[in-house]
């Protein structure tokens, strides 16, 4: 019987297993999809997400990001990182970098999709494997979480996201989000010739290329920016991105990552925060406390998670909304604030 059995490759879920292996714990993962896994993404690092990649031992490739910088038709508002860089960095990067780390430390990695288990007792069976511990990393729509959480809760107002790559230079250091009255389109450097966008909006996405230009041409400033570059890469698309969860632990089965709840993509930590409920995660059951995750998760999630929740209740509001970027402009030490503190969550 090994000690946890983690359902769900991706970066927070290897992240996980990192995080088990270096406390001495016994770790495999289930991961169906070939590596380098690719998902609808800001790829924005921010500076403490950085530091705890290398704390864990990664660093992945990518460009130097100085600050966020908000636009919308007649106003911007720049926000500098107080505490160093963070990094644009490409998702399927990310995701090598660290599959090699989990590698390394010697995590095994099973090529199965797990939907069901079966908890008992002392452990945990699923797809053959029994473990202590069962860790759902599986995503948005967790099957896990489903199977634990039979009444999901979603949000009134459920928001979509597509994002894609083009090749072009990065015209600043900065990740740029530009607003409009019922949108936002984030742009990222990812390295020295290739920028990616993503855009999110409050209507269901059918996703596809001909979305993707339909709704990025309410940008027309990007646009211009972009100067006709080639697309770089498939539009890929996610949401709604909204998940409610009653709690994380169950048992001997917990929940980590976008698979432990989700509120929007809004302000661009949500690596960031994964990386952080890996750590605490993996320092809970290491100490065979489990239960203590539960608390864990909402000191190391709630920062990101207020002042998100806050943005988008001010985004929602008919006299607030279009305003943003204006009072971000007119306030920069509290645009400044807000920024540092979720880059540093």
């Amino acid at each position: 019987m090994i000690d946890v059995f983690v359902v769900g490759g991706g970066p927070v879920g290897l992240a996980t297993a990192i995080c088990c292996a270096r406390a001495g714990l016994s770790v495999t993962v289930a991961e169906p999809r070939g590596a380098p896994i690719d998902k609808a993404c800001g790829e924005g690092v921010m500076p403490a997400a950085l530091r705890r990649l290398a704390a864990f031992g990664v660093d992945p490739p990518g460009y130097p990001l100085r600050g966020i910088r908000y636009l919308d038709a007649a106003h911007r508002a720049d926000a500098l990182f107080r505490r160093g860089p963070g990094r644009g960095v490409r998702r399927t990067a990310l995701h090598a970098a660290l599959a090699d780390r989990a590698s390394a430390l010697g995590v095994d990695v099973l090529p199965v999709r797990v939907t069901s288990f079966a908890q008992e007792a002392g452990h945990v069976a699923a797809a053959g494997v029994e473990a202590r511990y069962l860790v759902a990393a599986d995503g948005l729509h967790s099957p896990i979480r489903r199977a634990l959480e039979l009444h999901s809760v979603r949000s009134a107002r459920p928001r979509y996201g597509l994002r894609q790559h083009f090749r072009v230079a990065p015209w600043t250091d900065l990740v740029e989000v530009y607003w409009t009255p019922d949108a936002e389109a984030y742009v990222t450097p990812v390295a020295s010739d290739l920028v990616g966008i993503g855009l999110l909006f409050a209507k269901e996405s059918a996703g596809g290329s001909s979305e993707f230009a339909a709704r990025l041409a309410g940008f027309p400033a990007l646009i211009d920016r972009l100067g006709g570059a080639a697309a770089a890469s498939d539009v890929r698309g996610a949401g709604p991105m909204r998940q409610d969860v009653r709690r994380r632990v169950y048992g001997r089965v917990l929940l980590v990552g976008d698979a432990s709840g989700y509120l929007d993509a809004l302000t661009g930590e949500g690596i960031g925060v994964g990386l952080a409920q890996a750590e605490v995660l993996a320092a809970c059951l290491a100490a065979g406390r489990p239960g203590d995750y539960e608390r864990a998760w909402r000191r190391v999630s709630g920062p990101a998670w207020r002042f998100t929740a806050g943005l988008l209740w001010a985004r929602n509001q008919p006299a607030l909304g279009g305003r943003l970027v204006s009072t971000a402009q007119r306030l920069p030490w509290l645009f400044a604030t807000l920024v540092n503190r979720a880059a540093e969550s």
